[in-house]
């Protein structure tokens, strides 16, 4: 059983989950370094160990049942608790319009935005319970708030990527549903927009007026480490509330 707070940060090799990682292990967090392909996750513990932050790995496929399971139990073998689980993984099978979407796209969206955030959040429950107070962020986006779907005015009503937005959508209303049943555990669960970061999501390069993705983690860090109580909430990478 270690001593200082534990941190799960799933899709933690890259991107902004890397900077996860990387600042909450900073902070004197134990971070376990979730990661779907172990050999990169490991490229990942190496290089923030040249750097002199301590991170351990766990082979963590969010979408395969048998890996959340095994990562589970590996966490409650070498920590016994889990203070801090934060679903970052996430990703982008295309970014066709509704006509165009092919369901094979959806569905692996929805695999890991949305059925991968609820079998994680699922099996680290029990670990989550045995800490004094614990904290669930879920990684979302801007784009699945309802109001820039609906407003016509809102910067971003006419990006129509199906699969994207509508996850993203669907992440924010399991959240609070989970806010909701845990509100008197002790277990908090909000969710925190990044913002627009220079990252590697979509497979290609950072869309213009991309920033720093480190920026956007902190925001996240922030949120993982607050001791407020507040539960069931959007709030934008530097803290503000967002609306829904």
């Amino acid at each position: 059983m270690v001593a200082a707070k534990v941190a799960l940060v799933t899709g933690a090799n890259t991107g902004i989950g890397y900077h996860v990682a990387k600042q909450l292990a900073e902070a004197g967090v134990h971070v376990l370094l979730g990661s779907r392909d172990s050999r990169r996750g490991q490229a990942a513990v190496d290089t923030l160990a040249a750097d002199g932050v301590t991170v351990q790995l766990v082979q963590l496929d969010v979408t395969d049942a048998n890996s959340v399971a095994a990562a589970a139990k590996t966490i409650e073998t070498a920590t016994g608790r889990l203070d801090i689980l934060v679903n970052n993984a996430g990703i982008a099978a295309g970014f066709a319009p509704p006509s165009q979407a092919g369901v094979d796209d959806v569905r692996a969206t929805y695999e890991t935005n949305v059925f991968g955030v609820i079998a994680t959040t699922n099996a680290m429950l029990p670990l989550l319970r045995r800490a004094p107070s614990a904290r669930i962020v879920n990684v979302t986006s801007v784009l699945g708030a309802m109001h820039t779907m609906t407003d016509p005015a809102a910067p971003w009503a006419a990006l129509t990527p199906l699969a994207y937005r509508s996850s993203k959508a669907a992440l924010n209303a399991v959240t609070v549903l989970y806010a909701t049943e845990l509100r008197d555990t002790g277990v908090t669960v909000n969710v925190v927009c990044p913002g627009l970061r220079a990252t590697g999501f979509g497979g290609g390069p950072p869309p213009p007026g991309a920033a720093d993705p480190a920026e956007g983690a902190a925001g996240i860090v922030r949120l993982a480490l607050s001791g407020d109580g507040v539960t069931g909430t959007f709030r934008n990478y530097d803290g503000t509330p967002y609306p829904w």
